[in-house]
């Protein structure tokens, strides 16, 4: 009995692990591919930045799901457009604040973890 329970304990082990991997993996790669090129020419087209821009977004791809990911990429990138008073309706819902906090939280991480 013991070895079936220790057997049924490193399979549901496995399963969450796979379930987190999934997660972490349901970016597109085209918005991979625009945010780790965006990041290397901010720092310096590199190859040590190709591999420091893919670990960050790797990081953020473990904390934050795409979905939302990409929800908080389109507020800050409406609200860096100056669209004026239309821009409020990307920066003032909670929702939005929310989303946009735990994007900056998942990137002031990923910095510490890919860039020192």
């Amino acid at each position: 009995m013991r070895v079936g329970r220790t057997t049924a304990a490193l399979a549901a082990l496995l399963l969450v692990g796979a379930q987190r991997g999934a997660a972490a993996n349901d970016y597109p790669t085209a918005a991979r591919a625009d945010y780790v090129l965006g990041c290397m020419a901010a720092n310096g087209n590199t190859r040590l930045a190709l591999e420091r821009c893919a670990c960050s977004l790797d990081a953020i791809a473990e904390q934050v799901p795409y979905a939302r990911y990409e929800a908080a990429d389109t507020a800050l990138r409406m609200q860096a457009g100056n669209l004026g008073e239309r821009s409020a309706m990307f920066r003032d819902p909670p929702g939005v604040r929310a989303a946009v906090e735990d994007l900056r939280r998942a990137q002031a991480e990923a910095t510490l973890r890919c860039f020192q």
